[in-house]
């Protein structure tokens, strides 16, 4: 046996040997909120360029209110950074620092949540969002080859009608956006609420993901998947509770794209280890790891994938199928995806000799 492995499922090694495995894995990013990558250091230095007063004194005043009990908690502080995003200068170097984390990270490619009603209803223009983000998405592809697409959020705790102007905006940047998502507090609204203008989206060629399962009930994922058509669904935690669903969404091959560090600081589960990823891939579901919020929740996607591999005793072979799933999920065309999986396959094979 080589001194680096051992015999935990997969023949994965403990300790600074998993985090170099996973490092060196190529990987895609298929849940992550732009807004939610906005490192305190950052914010203050965009704030202080744009003439923003933030509700907090410092970086660790900003950090130590990083101690939620559930989504809303989270949220207030989430929008709260988002208002000093005034010109498209910040969206662009927000998403610089992102996407310069991610290449550190091994991501290959990235499907990028936006909120735009985050921003339009401060004032901002849809068009400074777009074309900052954009900027910087089209720089990591040029200088890294990292390669990514923009999906537009739909704020859930609004009402379809707000939905339904966002979207005849981002229409007018078709070019930019790749598709839509449904995020932000799920409890008490449902993906139904929102049937039309996925309707409407789908018409104009947008396909759709959703958060589902997450806070909210096992109903919640079947909605998205029966009413909005999502072709993923975002969380999906709570599909365990119902063996039918579990079943469907196996037999339908649909993605999850799973957010254990935001899991655990959201109190969706009590800590890492009682995360039910594991769970998740014994039954066969296809499962991603994401990042979701990282600056908000302590841990890039890398950080995800160490962290369930040691509470949950994943191994090698385990985060080479988590890997896998990323790319096979992604919205990236044939060639590209088999390219992405033949350096994945590269990366995984064990040393000769």
């Amino acid at each position: 046996m080589n001194e680096k492995t051992s015999n935990r499922p997969g023949g994965a090694a403990p300790g600074a040997d998993i985090a170099d495995f996973v490092a060196a894995l190529p990987k895609a990013e298929l849940h992550l909120h732009i807004e939610g990558t906005f490192e305190p250091e950052l914010m203050f230095a965009i704030a202080e360029r744009n003439g923003v007063r933030l509700p907090y004194a410092s970086v660790e005043e900003v950090r130590a209110a990083y101690a939620f009990s559930n989504l809303q908690d989270f949220l207030d502080i989430y929008y709260a950074g988002a208002s000093v995003l005034l010109e498209a200068e910040d969206f662009h170097d927000l998403a610089a620092a992102y996407l310069a984390r991610a290449r550190a990270d091994n991501v290959r490619h990235a499907e990028i949540f936006f909120d735009p009603q985050t921003h339009t209803d401060r004032g901002v223009p849809f068009a400074a969002v777009v074309e900052g983000l954009g900027r910087a998405l089209d720089e990591a592809e040029a200088r890294f080859g990292l390669t990514s697409r923009l999906i537009m959020c739909f704020l859930r705790h609004l009402d379809e009608a707000a939905a339904f102007d966002t979207l005849e905006a981002g229409l007018a940047h078709r070019d930019r956006i790749a598709g839509v998502g449904l995020d932000s507090s799920e409890r008490g609204h449902p993906p139904s609420k929102f049937r039309e203008v996925f309707r409407r989206a789908r018409a104009a060629g947008l396909p759709a993901v959703a958060h589902a399962g997450e806070e909210g009930p096992p109903e919640y994922i079947r909605e998205a998947i029966d009413l909005l058509e999502v072709v993923r669904i975002d969380h999906g935690n709570a599909c365990l509770e119902d063996d039918d669903l579990v079943a469907d969404l196996v037999r339908r091959r649909m993605p999850l794209t799973v957010c254990p560090l935001s899991n655990v600081r959201l109190r969706v589960v009590d800590d890492i280890a009682a995360h039910p990823l594991k769970r998740m891939l014994d039954r066969g579901l296809f499962v991603t790891v994401n990042s979701d919020d990282p600056a908000y929740f302590g841990g890039y996607v890398n950080d995800n994938y160490v962290a369930v591999a040691e509470a949950l005793g994943l191994g090698r072979d385990d985060l080479v199928r988590l890997a896998r799933n990323s790319f096979e999920a992604s919205w990236l065309d044939g060639h590209a995806k088999a390219s992405r999986l033949a350096e994945l396959d590269a990366a995984a094979a064990p040393p000769a000799g």
